[in-house]
């Protein structure tokens, strides 16, 4: 190997380790939720947020996950009433998923949790430095 090559792996491993690390980011945001909303029904509310109302299937591929587990977060959702499963009007075997009201209210309230949370978190850092991060995070999201 090259002087060159062994930098880049090098460089290309401590990536990997700092978003590896990035899981315990994760796992300490997740536990400001509140418990009547782990995080993988905070996921399933994003989604439909983001991408809007859509059949099982949809969702499930958007989380990437085995439909038995977005079927068990949507099944706890709309318990709650924080989304509604509704006939699909093109093939009544199907049902299409979509925020109510409440579920939105939630998100609102995830979303509040996260920001504090953060801004905690990072109060001795720089608007730039976070600024850098956004952008930085955002590019990394679109490289892939």
């Amino acid at each position: 190997m090259t002087p060159r090559t062994v930098r880049s792996t090098t460089r290309y491993e401590e990536l990997a380790r700092q978003l590896a690390g990035i899981g315990s980011v994760k796992r300490d945001l997740a536990r400001i939720l509140p418990p009547d909303c782990p995080p993988g029904a905070a996921a399933v509310l994003t989604v439909l947020d983001r991408h809007g109302e859509m059949r099982l299937s949809r969702l499930t591929e958007f989380m990437a996950v085995d439909i038995s587990v977005s079927s068990r977060h949507v099944a706890h959702l709309a318990a709650r009433g924080w989304l509604d499963r509704e006939t699909d009007p093109g093939d009544g075997r199907c049902r299409i998923l979509r925020l109510t009201a409440a579920g939105r209210a939630v998100l609102a309230e995830l979303g509040s949790r996260y920001t504090d949370a953060l801004e905690k978190a990072l109060t001795d850092w720089s608007p730039e430095d976070i600024d850098v991060l956004n952008t930085l995070l955002a590019r990394l999201r679109s490289s892939f």
